[in-house]
């Protein structure tokens, strides 16, 4: 079954107004990452209560922890990184959620990615390693600027750890954002590790995410080849839809990315919960 999520804060601040546009589109998951104006790893434990308590009542689960972990430059010290997994392993089953999303580190700008390769590779499985203990999976994304943000690297990253706990968060509008196209060149190197899909697209040229089958991520394809391998799991709506529609309220650009989507899955006749 297709399960439909997304990064509510892209919404607003407000949990209340995150959840009534939630509602509003028929998704009945969230990606935790920012709530109550701060991130989902600066909740205090009343504030985690509280969150579980109003996502109860309202009948919302937590997809993934949209965790910061690995969002950070490789020359930081590691040690923080492995008290940061353990906090967000602990908010992953407090929340009920058995994903947490996760980056490869920011390599410095106009050095080889090659020079850190041995460290990232080292961290990763680290952090694979305590998630595999709390039987917690972690999800890679292709993020901008950091060691994996082309597909070759996700793929050596993923097999280097060879961890069933780490697994992929395909995101075809940051690979378009890296020059890689999503479907006729990291799909078929990446495919046997995807888990957890980021609903993005973006417009190589105007260099800016658009509505999902807007722009160059090759979403129409990528909608059919979910079909055709029977994908269940989360999709998750992640706008940035900033630059693209910047006189429109948080609201109003989750619901145009919301909306957009849902057309795409509606043309191969997929239904979603």
């Amino acid at each position: 079954m297709l399960v439909l999520t997304g990064f509510a804060d892209e919404i607003s601040g407000q949990l209340e107004e995150q959840l009534d546009v939630l509602a509003a589109e028929g998704i009945s998951h969230l990606e935790l990452r920012g709530v109550y104006g701060k991130n989902v790893m600066d909740l205090t434990v009343e504030e985690l209560a509280q969150l579980k308590a109003t996502l109860e009542e309202k009948g919302i689960g937590v997809s993934s922890i949209g965790s910061p972990i690995g969002k950070y430059p490789i020359q930081e010290p590691f040690d923080k990184e492995l008290e940061k997994i353990q906090q967000a392993l602990a908010i992953a089953k407090k929340l009920g959620t058995r994903y947490i999303r996760v980056f490869s580190y920011f390599i410095p700008a106009n050095e080889s990615h090659e020079n850190y390769r041995d460290e990232v590779l080292s961290r990763m499985k680290q952090l694979a390693e305590r998630a595999e203990q709390e039987g917690v999976t972690l999800l890679l994304e292709n993020e901008s600027g950091v060691y994996g943000n082309t597909d070759e690297r996700c793929l050596d990253i993923l097999q280097h750890c060879g961890s069933s706990n780490l697994r992929l968060a395909f995101d075809p509008g940051n690979f378009v954002m890296n020059e890689i196209m999503p479907m006729c060149e990291a799909y078929p190197l990446l495919s046997p590790y995807l888990e957890y899909v980021h609903i993005k697209d973006a417009d190589r040229q105007a260099r800016m995410f658009v509505p999902a089958g807007e722009g160059d991520g090759e979403f129409p394809s990528f909608v059919k080849a979910l079909k055709e391998r029977e994908f269940s799991g989360f999709l998750s709506i992640e706008p940035h839809l900033h630059k693209a529609f910047p006189d429109h309220s948080g609201p109003e650009r989750f619901k145009i990315a919301a909306q957009a989507f849902k057309k795409l899955l509606q043309r191969e006749g997929l239904a979603w919960s």
